[in-house]
C-alpha cells in the first residue's frame, strides 16, 4: 500500500496528469474519518487490523481492488490525449515500476482509453517506417525497371520525399497526431503523388529521345500535354477530399486537410521541382557553332 502511495504521489506530479485516483488515497479519506474526520488521521496505518479496517468499505465494484487484493487499480487521468503527452506519462510509469517492481508487487500497463490509446500510438509508431520504407523502396525499384536510370529515378522519388517531409510539418503544426487514421495519408498521397511525375517524364523522355528536343522543348511539350490533366486531376482530388475538413468527425477531418495538402503539393513538385532536378542531373553537351 505504500509503494502504491508513493507511485499515487508520483504520477500527480508528472506533467499531462490531471488527477490519480488510487486505494490507498481512499483508505486515508476513510481511515480519517473513523477518527471524527481528523487530517491527522489521514495516513496509512501500520497496524494490519486498522488498514483493514480502512480499506474493508471499499467494494470491488469501484474497480479499485478485487476480492483478494491480488489486482488494485491505479487510475490515472490526463489533461488531454495527444500522444506526446500519452507517451511522456507512459514513460513515468515504466520509469516508476522498472525502480519498485518486487516479487510480492508489480506495475502493470493496463486498458482504459488512455491505456488503449498508448498500445496503438506504439504500434503506429513501430509501422511507420516499416510502411515508408516499404512504399519508397516499391516506387524506386518499379522507377528504375521503367525507365532503367537512377538519375529519372532520383527526379521523380527527390519530390515525394520532400512532400512527405512537409506532410509530417503540417501535422505538428495543426497538432494532428500521428495515429491509425492518419498513418495511411502518406502511403495514400505518395502512391497517388508518384503518378505526376510518371507522367510528365515518360512525356519528356519521349521527346528528348525520339524528336531530338533539349529539356525545355520537351518539358514544355509534356507540360502542353499532360500538364493540364495533371492539374485538373490533383485540383478536383484536392477539392473533394478537401471538403472532409468540415466533417463533425475529428479523424475524416484530419485525413481531409492531409490528403488534399498531399495531393496539390505533389503536383507542384512534380510539375516545379521534377523539371529543376532533371536539370541539373541530366547535363547535355553544349553544341559547338
Amino acid at each position: 500500500m505504500d509503494t502504491i502511495d508513493r507511485f499515487d504521489l508520483h504520477m500527480r506530479n508528472v506533467s499531462g496528469v490531471k488527477s490519480v485516483l488510487a486505494l490507498p488515497g481512499v483508505a486515508k479519506v476513510i481511515n480519517a474519518g473513523w477518527n471524527e474526520g481528523s487530517l491527522k488521521w489521514r495516513a496509512l496505518s501500520r497496524n494490519p487490523g486498522v488498514l483493514a479496517q480502512s480499506v474493508t468499505p471499499v467494494d470491488t465494484a469501484t474497480g479499485l481492488l478485487n476480492t483478494d487484493c491480488s489486482a488494485m487499480q491505479v487510475l490515472i487521468f490526463t489533461s488531454d490525449h495527444q500522444g506526446a503527452t500519452i507517451a511522456h506519462i507512459v514513460s513515468e510509469i515504466k520509469k516508476f515500476s522498472a525502480g519498485n517492481n518486487t516479487d510480492k508487487l508489480k506495475f502493470l500497463l493496463a486498458s482504459g482509453n488512455v491505456g488503449v490509446m498508448a498500445a496503438t500510438n506504439e504500434a503506429v509508431d513501430a509501422a511507420e517506417l516499416t510502411m515508408l520504407m516499404s512504399i519508397f523502396g516499391a516506387i524506386i525499384l518499379l522507377c528504375l525497371l521503367t525507365f532503367m536510370s537512377w538519375r529519372t529515378m532520383l527526379c521523380i522519388i527527390i519530390p515525394l520525399m520532400l512532400v512527405s517531409i512537409l506532410c509530417n510539418a503540417l501535422m505538428a503544426l495543426l497538432g494532428i497526431g500521428l495515429k491509425v487514421s492518419t498513418l495511411p495519408v502518406i502511403a495514400l498521397g505518395v502512391g497517388v503523388g508518384v503518378d505526376y511525375g510518371i507522367y510528365l517524364f515518360e512525356r519528356i523522355k519521349h521527346q528528348m529521345r525520339d524528336y531530338g528536343n533539349a529539356l525545355p522543348e520537351a518539358f514544355y511539350e509534356a507540360l502542353r500535354q499532360r500538364g493540364t490533366a495533371a492539374v485538373f486531376t490533383a485540383v478536383t482530388m484536392g477539392i473533394g477530399v478537401g471538403s472532409w475538413a468540415f466533417s463533425a468527425l475529428k479523424f475524416q477531418s484530419d485525413m481531409g486537410i492531409l490528403l488534399a495538402f498531399m495531393f496539390l503539393v505533389n503536383m507542384l513538385g512534380a510539375v516545379l521541382l521534377l523539371p529543376a532536378l532533371a536539370a541539373m542531373l541530366f547535363v547535355q553537351p553544349v553544341k559547338k557553332a
